[in-house]
């Protein structure tokens, strides 16, 4: 009788690691996840996840959660510390014998990245390349999810405004995501090792066109607002979100303004068989998410 391997989720309670179980429900595998409020945890529990609290930025919490882990599932979150998270995972992987890291990182990874956060990331690639066990690095474009930020706008106003002026992007569907990472773990330690996987939607688009398929999906005329750093800025800020993520996504964008995020790569259809859920999908799926809640 074979014993499952048991994957150790980390980012547990994110969106692609959530999808991830979801994508991973009824497989054989046994999941555990990390996470770092124990209040969080009940619902893994209630899909039959085992549940480990601890912190990728406090080593010392990490042993119990990787022990006797086959496959680490390796997301850590954004921020200045990021390669110091990755680190303390990859320590207690080795030191609890774990055979294999699939490691979430972010497109366009490199040493000269036009963001910081792809600089850090480039950083626990390196790391996560040389750990000494089995590797799968998966690389995506921005989230088709990320449109969900602006729904409360689109539902409200009609119109929705970001700082990506003209730019033209491959932007995937997080379950895209989720399958891929799923795929790789189910097909065993050996078929991907060593392997770098760029990850994006079926093509590239700018905001106007992702605004033309709001029209077509809910039936009501969908603008999108270019508008500049500056007004992002204050309306991000004013959000409460931290000074270190605003610049990170203002990099982002002027990174994705000349065209750097303009291309798709067939590695999702490679992985799963079947092309990448376009936009119109994402958006009839999640449709009522932008619309008004009194159906005007």
């Amino acid at each position: 009788m074979n014993v499952p391997r048991t994957v150790l989720i980390t980012g547990a309670t994110g969106t692609v690691s959530t999808a991830l179980m979801d994508a991973l429900e009824g497989a054989e595998v046994s999941l555990r996840a990390l996470v770092r409020d124990e209040s969080k945890a009940e619902g893994l529990r209630r899909r039959g996840v085992e549940v480990v609290v601890g912190d990728l930025g406090d080593p010392g919490s990490l042993p119990p959660a990787f022990a006797d882990v086959q496959d680490v599932w390796l997301l850590t979150p954004n921020g200045p510390r990021a390669p110091e998270h990755n680190m303390n995972a990859v320590w207690a992987a080795r030191q609890a014998g774990a055979e294999r890291i699939v490691r979430l990182s972010v497109v366009g990874a490199a040493h000269d990245a036009p963001n910081r956060s792809g600089r850090l990331h480039a950083l626990s690639d390196r790391e996560t390349e040389a750990c000494g066990m089995r590797w799968t690095i998966l690389r995506p474009h921005w989230f088709m999810q990320n449109l969900l930020n602006e729904a409360g706008d689109i539902a409200a106003t009609g119109t929705f405004s970001l700082n990506m002026g003209s730019a033209r992007i491959g932007m995937i569907d997080v379950r895209d995501i989720a399958e891929c990472a799923a795929r790789v773990l189910l097909d065993g330690p050996e078929r991907h090792h060593g392997r770098t996987y760029t990850l994006t939607g079926p093509r590239s688009m700018s905001f106007d066109e992702v605004a033309g398929q709001l029209s077509l999906t809910l039936g009501r005329s969908i603008t999108y607002l270019p508008v500049s750093d500056d007004a992002k800025r204050k309306t991000l800020l004013g959000y409460g979100v931290p000074v270190w993520i605003v610049d990170m996504l203002e990099e982002y964008a002027q990174a994705y303004g000349p065209g750097w995020g303009d291309f798709t790569t067939d590695t999702v259809a490679g992985l799963l068989g079947r092309p990448p859920h376009d936009l119109a999908g994402f958006l009839r799926d999640h449709a009522a998410a932008f619309t008004p809640t009194d159906g005007n």
